[in-house]
């Protein structure tokens, strides 16, 4: 398997690159052991900057659209441009100009269009550090059903502006403030498939109001906030620290941090059936959070996959018509009381 064996030079490299990854963080922990104890203030302020820090992995920025797509902007109320990318249904004469001859034929598994889904937009939703071309090969499937397909950056992310706390930085809320201006721009959904964190993001938006028939959460992280103990072990910091820092993020997103807790959730809240696809393999989101989701949700299906982990789970073919399947099934009427 000559193709496969790593040469010299680059064993070194990768070497190179943990043993530096390690003294980084030694040298991480040592400074916030010291602020810590000196000014937990000042601990934290620095603790919500990496907090707030986007990964920059290649696997975020993998481009799974078949073709590109008309694109657009959607201005925030603080003037911060969104950038959107919207495809039309392929029986519309309108979508034929912009497809290269060169496209993907149309997967034999999609659903025939319906009069109840023509033309309304699935918006597809990505997660924290990714962007719109990730979830791109849910839009040959959608548009086969009939919708529209609408996908958009959070500040930050891809295209969009800079996020209010700065380039290569963002919260929770900037995804929320997106995916609400998005859908105010380009209409009511019929649907919604969101990807890791943008899905508990995708909750919080449909618990203020966003009406959706149906909704795909795929390798959801339904607690952002959960995993700030991850951060806290990694930095060595103490609770005086870690209180702070919890009170930095509530100010920052201006409400309760426990809004963005889908696993809140019950069956008092008004939200739509969700579908819920995740790995056991997935190391970015465990596969335990995604079945508890589905224990909790008042109307869930959990389909469970194997070895596709985090990223290679928005490929997989019986993932992408399951989810259209379920987006367009329409969604039984609520029991009498």
């Amino acid at each position: 398997m000559r193709g496969l064996a790593m040469s010299p030079n680059s064993a070194r490299q990768k070497s190179t690159i943990v043993r530096s990854s390690h003294m980084r963080i030694a040298v991480l922990r040592a400074a916030f052991t010291t602020l810590d104890r000196l000014s937990p203030a000042l601990a934290s302020r620095w603790a919500l900057r990496i907090w707030c820090t986007l990964p920059s992995n290649s696997g975020r920025r993998q481009d799974n659209r078949p073709y590109p797509g008309r694109l657009s902007t959607v201005r925030l109320r603080d003037g911060r441009e969104v950038a959107v990318e919207t495809w039309l249904p392929v029986a519309s004469d309108d979508n034929v100009p912009d497809r290269p001859v060169h496209a993907p034929a149309p997967p034999v598994h999609a659903p025939t269009p319906s009069v109840s889904t023509s033309g309304r937009p699935v918006y597809l939703v990505h997660g924290w550090g990714g962007w719109r071309g990730q979830l791109g090969a849910f839009v040959e499937p959608l548009l086969q059903a009939g919708y529209r397909v609408v996908a958009f950056d959070v500040p930050s992310h891809g295209d969009s502006s800079p996020s209010a706390i700065g380039r290569g930085r963002a919260t929770a809320l900037d995804f929320t403030d997106a995916l609400a201006a998005v859908v105010a721009e380009h209409g009511e959904p019929g649907g919604i498939v969101a990807h890791s964190l943008g899905a508990a993001t995708t909750v919080r938006t449909v618990r203020d109001g966003l009406g959706t028939p149906r909704m795909v959460f795929v390798a959801p992280s339904p607690d952002p906030i959960a995993t700030l103990w991850k951060l806290q072990q990694a930095l060595g910091y103490g609770p005086r620290t870690h209180e702070r820092l919890l009170g930095r993020l509530e100010r920052l997103a201006g409400r309760p941090l426990d809004d963005f807790n889908a696993f809140l959730v019950d069956s008092e809240d008004a939200v739509p059936p969700a579908m819920i696809a995740h790995d056991r393999q997935d190391k970015e989101s465990p596969y335990q959070d995604g079945v508890r989701l589905a224990r909790t949700w008042p109307d869930a299906e959990l389909v469970t996959t194997s070895d596709l982990g985090h990223q290679r789970i928005l490929l997989d073919e019986s993932v992408l018509k399951l989810a259209v399947d379920y987006l367009t099934t329409t969604p039984a009427p609520p029991d009498p009381e």
